[in-house]
């Protein structure tokens, strides 16, 4: 399997790293507009370095193409993508709008190539846990849940997520991990109400879902906290209740043997540890060599997209959003 990915920076980087770790797989191109960064990139894993993308669709000789772009380049990469026959492995959201979403699946269909979208939240090992343990009923009928997801201003370092047509803020870039979680874990949704607050140093929503089987979701996102980056989940049942918080995940500590002792080191993490990008980016590998369906699906990109556009309407509007029941896509 030889692939290429569009877009060094840091997610560029991220994929190569994962293409590295995979048997069987060459990465055979970068690119870039700026040519230092698509230099540096390639010095580092001994691949060939483009600026023209068409160029290395051409001479790459490349079976599948990552799009590691800003979102509101996802859409024209994927169609040039497709066009040369590649299969597509495009970061999320799949698109900025339903339209462009549609048409990603519908030309990728029609020229015979698989489209796959980076939800990746569904391949960490805790909430891949999480899911198991609702589907076997250990914490029995769930009923509420709170999930909060909270870092740093991405747009101080890369100015495009501040721009709302480029980026769609932090509900379509960030709240959007716990929306595809919560619709693969949970179910449907029936409604949402959202509230959201812009500044140039914040950029903070809060959405309140409500399932078609009853339960209800808190779900709190924030560019600007002050502090790491950090995820929160807490799943109420009728039998019981789930928790994660990574903040209390610590892969390394130092401990000290009393006053002046030597520290030592005590490595938690096992050598077998795969990162949940090359659990996700083998997966997707694995589905094209197989011809198999993903964990996530471009209808669920989809769907995820659709339900973070509603939120982001509610929070606009101050209005509920509804759902119309097995409604079809795009309706509401």
């Amino acid at each position: 399997m030889k692939v290429a990915i569009v877009g060094c920076g840091g997610l560029g980087n991220v994929h190569a790293r994962c293409y590295s770790n995979i048997p069987g797989v060459e990465l055979v191109g970068v690119c870039d507009i700026q040519a230092e960064a698509a230099a540096k990139l390639a010095g580092r894993f001994g691949t060939d370095a483009y600026t023209s993308f068409d160029e290395m669709l051409e001479r790459s000789g490349c079976d599948a193409v990552s799009i590691t772009l800003p979102s509101f380049l996802h859409k024209e990469y994927t169609i040039r993508a497709a066009a040369a026959g590649k299969h597509v492995i495009t970061e999320k959201p799949i698109a900025l709008s339903l339209e462009d979403a549609a048409e990603m699946i519908r030309f990728c269909e029609e020229k015979g190539v698989r489209l796959f979208v980076g939800h990746v939240v569904r391949f960490f090992p805790e909430y891949a846990q999480i899911k198991r343990k609702i589907d076997d009923g250990s914490i029995g009928r769930v009923g509420v849940i709170h999930m909060r997801r909270t870092g740093g201003h991405p747009g101080k370092s890369r100015p495009w997520f501040g721009e709302e047509d480029k980026s769609g803020g932090v509900v379509l870039d960030l709240m959007i991990h716990d929306i595809d979680f919560l619709r693969w874990a949970v179910g449907e949704v029936r409604s949402v109400y959202a509230m959201r607050s812009v500044s140039p140093d914040i950029d903070f929503a809060l959405a309140t879902f409500v399932f078609e089987n009853g339960a209800v979701a808190n779900v709190e996102s924030f560019w600007g906290y002050p502090g790491p980056f950090f995820t929160a989940t807490e799943f109420a049942g009728s039998a019981g209740i789930i928790r994660s918080d990574s903040r209390k995940t610590q892969t390394l500590q130092i401990r000290k043997h009393g006053e002046g002792g030597s520290p030592y080191s005590e490595q938690l993490k096992s050598p077998g540890y795969r990162t949940p990008f090359e659990i996700e980016i083998s997966h997707f590998i694995d589905c094209i060599r197989e011809n198999r369906e993903p964990l996530v699906t471009a209808h669920d990109a989809y769907k995820a997209l659709e339900i973070a556009l509603a939120a982001a309407e509610s929070a606009r509007t101050g209005k509920t959003i509804y759902f119309e029941k097995s409604a079809q896509e795009g309706s509401r």
